[in-house]
């Protein structure tokens, strides 16, 4: 792929399932066998992962039946006590209308929107305790809703981030969302992955809460969850799914490799793969920013807005065509990436920097940056991105500007980092200055206290190897903004492509990437980012219908969910378009609507 794109990852021997079993807990793992050198990792790529294993004839499910739930929401303590390590705080009735899916906060009250149905909201705990390190109270808390009329299905909601929060458990994804999970009959499950502090690092203080945020507080969930759909609704969930974006994508890939025997479909949106690299690589290229940023407590100033759309424009100019159609996007990716150059499609500023140009020096950090994270020996930590005119987006900027500082620092610090960071007067300026070399290899850091690495709780285990999902005929959707600022797109068609190789070009059976034009991390951008991606994961999972494409709508004036300012003046405020499944692309259907998905085919 151009631009130099290989995702790093430690071979797959270097990794240990460290959780079997339904009901099985471990507390601080065995130390998995890792390369010596605290970098030796990144001496490997994806597609060296491989596993060998062919493909066999994958099962059909049969499809989830309904069930209902004719009781008292409120008197469901007593037939939720006893399950083993959790506790029940409160079960209560949500009555039709009372939690609305689309629609729009106006003056601080939603208007419009679809009611969802009367449910059971359920909180609770699981594995309450002390940590014997910092003497705080940890615990996995959770929040369930189960429809009184229940579709059967079972759906795990991963959260973003780094959690902290007990998010509504609605399984809503895509930008500005019009359904989702609970909308749809789901029973959801939302936690805050055993942290505490509303999306800040501090847990990263204790190795348990490092190992639940990782993958051990879905393995501590799942069962329980089960367990309380069996008791409402008198039977197990026919069919189970897991689902996020970000760190939500990244749980839900986690799922799919230690946890394939509870789950039938996932749902990964921009997966966070290799997230201690990736935030080391978001502290590098801060690093590059502050170089050319005009006032140094503003990294913003190395690449403003007016300069954002004036390379938005020089993309366009050289990509928009290439899938036949001048509309302001870039459907084929993959050739854009030849057809653009930084260095000659952009001009050189002579003068002053006044928004028309780049300066040289702007052009030699912003080119790196795209080509991914290198150490001074060449060997990559990240991945490249591709460019697009997505880099216009809001979005875009905060991951590039403000969160590496505001939380890849704190993450890296405290929770990837083996012993972390002391909080108290930590400067998280002088955090994401140190060298690259030195932040990707706390990704590999242990100490007796602290003895699993990052690299090994955060990631999916062997993630070529997805026998174990595919062999029950499990099956794995996954959409990626091709402007994802912090999480590259590359990563995700990567892992693809390595998987393919390992199932020996059969991978699309029961996996398949959607990248999505123009969207930044997980929605907004200029871009169709507006999609139900959960319905066509269903079909295929339960009635063997493939998605060859995805029908994703923009959100202007009209739109019945949340409205994206950052859509181009001259596009259609319902503009369609199909997201197509790697390596296919839109391409448009000459003497067709250019506004209507019905005018593009996926070739």
């Amino acid at each position: 792929m151009p631009g130099g794109c290989t995702l790093r990852l430690n071979p797959a021997s270097g990794f240990q399932a460290l959780h079997k079993g339904d009901n099985m807990r471990h507390r601080i793992p065995l130390r998995p066998r890792l390369a010596a050198a605290s970098l030796g990792l990144l001496a490997f790529s994806l597609a060296g992962l491989a596993s060998g294993r062919q493909p066999s004839a994958a099962p059909q499910l049969t499809p989830a039946t309904p069930a209902s739930f004719t009781g008292d929401c409120a008197s469901l303590g007593p037939i939720l006590a006893g399950i083993p390590g959790t506790t029940i705080t409160s079960t209560a009735t949500v009555a039709e209308g009372g939690v609305v899916v689309g629609g729009r906060q106006v003056e601080g009250r939603r208007v419009g929107g679809q009611p969802v149905a009367a449910h059971c909201r359920i909180l609770g705990t699981v594995n309450e305790r002390v940590s014997p390190v910092d003497g705080r109270a940890y615990g996995i808390d959770f929040e369930m809703r189960l429809p009184l009329q229940w579709n059967g299905r079972f759906f795990h909601q991963g959260n973003g981030g780094l959690d902290g929060s007990v998010l509504p458990a609605l399984a809503e994804f895509g930008g500005g969302p019009i359904t989702g999970g609970l909308h749809q009959g789901f029973a959801v499950l939302s936690s805050n992955a055993g942290n505490r502090d509303r999306g800040e690092a501090n847990f990263g203080a204790d190795p348990q809460a490092r190992l639940d945020y990782g993958y051990q507080a879905v393995g501590s969930l799942t069962p329980v969850a089960r367990e309380i759909i069996r008791r409402v609704y008198g039977k197990l969930p026919d069919r189970s799914y897991f689902g996020g974006c970000s760190n939500g994508g990244r749980h839900a890939m986690v799922a799919a490799t230690r946890y394939a025997q509870w789950y039938d479909g996932i749902l990964a949106g921009a997966p966070a793969f290799t997230l201690p690299l990736s935030s080391a690589a978001q502290l590098w290229g801060a690093q590059r920013y502050l170089s050319v940023a005009t006032d140094p407590a503003n990294l913003a100033t190395a690449f403003t807005p007016a300069e954002r759309q004036m390379v938005a424009r020089a993309i366009l100019n050289r990509c928009d065509a290439l899938d036949g159609a001048t509309d302001g996007m870039v459907q084929d990716t993959r050739g854009c990436q030849s057809a653009f150059d930084l260095q000659r499609d952009v001009p050189t500023c002579t003068g002053a920097r006044d928004g028309t140009c780049l300066t040289q020096a702007q052009k030699d950090v912003i080119g790196a940056i795209y080509r991914g994270a290198v150490l001074p020996d060449g060997r990559r930590v990240y991945s490249s991105f591709p460019f697009d005119p997505g880099l216009t987006a809001a979005n875009w900027a905060l991951w590039e500007f403000t969160l590496p500082e505001a939380r890849s620092a704190f993450s890296v610090g405290m929770v990837v980092k083996a012993p972390p960071e002391v909080m108290a007067g930590f400067d998280r300026r002088a955090f994401a200055m140190r060298p690259l070399e030195t932040l990707a290899g706390y990704a590999t850091s242990t100490t007796p206290q602290y003895p699993v690495p990052a690299m090994s709780f955060m990631n999916p285990v062997n993630p070529t190897d997805m026998s174990a999902l595919r062999d029950r005929g499990g099956r794995v959707l996954v959409y990626h903004g091709v402007s994802d600022a912090v999480f590259s797109v590359h990563t995700s068609i990567e892992w693809f492509r390595a998987l393919d190789a390992a199932q020996g070009g059969t991978a699309a059976q029961f996996a398949r990437v959607f990248p999505v034009p123009g969207m930044a991390h997980c929605a907004f951008g200029p871009a169709t980012d507006q999609f139900d991606a959960l319905t066509p994961l269903v079909r295929w999972v339960e009635e063997g219908i493939a998605p060859e494409r995805i029908i994703a709508s923009a959100r202007g004036p009209g739109n019945p969910g949340a409205l994206n300012a950052e859509l181009p003046a001259e596009w259609a405020p319902n503009r369609t378009r199909p997201l197509c499944p790697y390596p296919r692309v839109a391409r448009f259907v000459p003497g067709g609507n250019l506004e209507d998905a019905e005018s593009f085919a996926c070739q």
